[in-house]
């Protein structure tokens, strides 16, 4: 029988509130597997963890440390990073061969969205042409839901169906939505206009979850995605077409939202920063979108008295954890638990996917979709979810996520009043290589 093969598991981009559970799924699968399975370590800080030698040594933790993953938000627990690998970074694909090769690794997970689908596969067919013996996968996870492509024809998702992440953060905004309505409800004669602005760089996923806090349109609320082409003046026209009908408006806007030529006022275009992955850095901008509309919306004026305000979320959309979908919980730990049987069973250069069921009753099952499809692409809100007034989306949506958000409250464990989380030891792999600096941070 083969001797076990070590592991090394990391993450990048984004956090979400279940990637933990994910990051759970991996461990407690390889653990339950030693014939196949040596020593797990995560990349400590993602792939410039690897880069660096930074192993935290994932079997020398407690058990119970592991299993409060599943209830521990963001990625502080191995960290994560935006570092993308170029095709003409060859140092640092030599340098991942030789950590891989420096502690016997022969199975590498990489949890993230499409930049780390990306590198993975980039790293497994690095593995398959220069006869390394490793296998690459995939595990699926952002709360922007952009991964996989469009809808097929029959109005499905092919790839993939949602990706872990995005169940946790469209509850947040449904949840919060209704929150928001009765402080607005309350004080609209004074501030009869609400903005807030939702995630999302350049795909409505998120924003459109705020129809999920009031499924039979009961609520004045407006919902302006990206995707919707809508000037300022048009926005403008409709919130107060709504002040005229119901005496207030709530309106939820995307990040990403184009206010053409209304920007910052102090010359810098809206969402000018980029990431180093080239992703606008939209909160980390001099200004918001939701202040933009806000300052527009007061300057033209509205239909009834008073002033529009803003509320502006900001990361805590994907790391609150009292938030969390328990069907995202068990979705992201399912889909890491299938990644490890892919690595074993299939081989390399696959992502654990899931896919929904026909049928009305929500069901899915879980399998693998090639890297090599997955890897950067990208996945368009479908037109046909926007409404036709474009301030909105329709039932068609709604019934796509509306089990993804769940029916329960999480069980987040509390030790004198505090939540729980899972604390990993910092305990290294022993460094034997030289020390390295990756190259784009040189």
């Amino acid at each position: 029988m083969p001797k076990p093969r070590n592991v090394i598991v990391a993450q990048s981009g984004g956090p979400t509130p279940v990637i933990n559970s994910s990051l759970r799924g991996v461990v407690e699968t390889c653990r339950a597997m030693p014939d196949v399975f040596g020593t797990i370590y995560a990349g400590y800080h993602g792939i410039e963890g690897v880069l660096q030698e930074e192993l935290l040594d994932l079997s020398a933790q407690p058990a119970e440390e592991i299993a409060l993953l599943s209830t521990t938000p963001a990625a502080g627990s191995i960290g994560t990073c935006r570092y993308k690998l170029k095709a003409k970074q060859a140092e640092d694909f030599e340098r991942v061969v030789q950590v891989f090769k420096a502690h016997d690794v022969g199975y590498f997970f990489y949890n993230g969205g499409n930049d780390s689908m990306d590198t993975a596969h980039k790293i497994a067919t690095l593995a398959q042409d220069i006869d390394v013996d490793l296998i690459a996968t995939g595990v699926p996870k952002t709360i922007d839901n952009d991964v996989g492509g469009g809808l097929t024809v029959g109005g499905e998702f092919k790839l993939i169906d949602h990706t872990p992440g995005y169940g946790s953060t469209a509850r947040y905004w449904a949840l919060n939505v209704r929150s928001a309505n009765e402080e607005n409800a309350g004080s609209c004669p004074t501030d009869p206009v609400l903005v807030m602005q939702a995630m999302g760089r350049k795909i409505g996923f998120i924003p459109a979850a705020a129809r999920l806090a009031d499924p039979h349109r009961e609520l004045p609320l407006l919902i302006a995605l990206r995707e919707s082409g809508l000037t300022m003046a048009e926005l403008a026209d409709a919130v107060n077409d709504m002040l005229r009908a119901r005496g207030r408006c709530l309106l939820v806007i995307s990040e990403g939202f184009d206010v053409g030529a209304h920007s910052t006022g102090s010359g810098r275009v809206l969402g000018e920063r980029k990431d180093s992955f080239g992703h606008t850095q939209f909160s980390s901008s001099e200004t918001t979108v939701a202040q933009v509309v806000v300052n527009y919306l007061n300057e033209v004026g509205l239909a009834t008295r008073g002033a529009a305000r803003g509320n502006v979320p900001g990361t805590d959309q994907r790391h609150n954890m009292i938030y969390a979908s328990t069907v995202d919980l068990d979705e992201a730990y399912r889909v890491g638990r299938k990644a490890v049987l892919i690595a074993a069973e299939a081989g390399s250069g696959y992502m654990s996917t899931i896919l929904r069921e026909p049928g009305p009753i929500y069901d899915v099952r879980y399998d693998k979709a090639p890297l090599e499809l997955v890897a950067n692409s990208e996945r368009s809100f479908p037109q046909a979810w926007i409404a036709e007034n474009r301030l909105d989306v329709t039932d068609d949506f709604v019934r796509y996520a509306r089990p993804l958000i769940g029916d329960h409250w999480p069980s987040v464990p509390l030790v004198d009043g505090r939540q729980r989380f899972a604390r990993l030891a910092k305990i290294f792999a022993t460094q034997v290589l030289p020390a390295y600096v990756p190259q784009a941070l040189r």
